[in-house]
């Protein structure tokens, strides 16, 4: 009797530590680059956020902006284009030109194509006052640019109480190497 009973505490011992070892998880990346990744099925794209808070302001809730979010770049600027513009003018009828010297056109027809643009030649910033939508850094105010050109006219200094939102740094300072940014909370 006392050896079934140590036969049966072994093996449930056993047991344990196997079923313990050995599960199902998958979340530890342990792709040794081996494997065959499978990439089948339907994928639909969610989002479109090349420029914050474009999308948001210009694109109503619902399905409009579920299309939009699905849209193929190339095919933003014609089928938005005009959306946007009506978006704007409610926004600032008093719209003439931006600080780019752009009418509502085409500003809009710019916005409406919602891609980040990147120069390889050029200085990377969403616009410094000389370089614009040549990428975008990590210090660039997008929103107070994105408001300078919506609200600012033609000089940028129209409705000054518009074209801030008045949030000039981050809580935590970007890092000095790669990532840049604050670990999450």
């Amino acid at each position: 009797m006392k050896t079934n009973k140590l036969k049966m505490m072994t093996i449930a011992l056993a047991v344990a530590l196997v079923s313990a070892n050995c599960d199902n998880n998958d979340d530890n990346n342990t792709n040794t680059g081996n494997e065959m990744m499978d990439f089948s099925g339907t994928y639909v794209q969610q989002d479109q956020m090349a420029r914050p808070a474009i999308n948001t302001v210009f694109i109503a809730s619902g399905q409009p902006k579920d299309d939009f979010n699905a849209a193929i770049p190339s095919a933003m600027g014609s089928k938005y284009q005009s959306i946007f513009q009506s978006r704007l003018m409610a926004l600032n009828p008093a719209y003439d030109m931006n600080a780019l010297g752009q009418s509502a056109a085409a500003f809009t027809g710019l916005l409406a194509t919602d891609v980040l643009n990147v120069s390889t030649t050029k200085k990377t910033t969403f616009f410094d006052g000389t370089n614009v939508l040549t990428g975008r850094a990590l210090a660039d105010d997008v929103i107070d640019v994105e408001l300078l050109l919506i609200f600012g006219g033609s000089a940028g200094t129209s409705n000054p109480q518009l074209t801030s939102d008045h949030v000039d740094a981050n809580d935590i300072a970007f890092g000095t190497n790669f990532p840049y940014l604050a670990t999450a909370w």
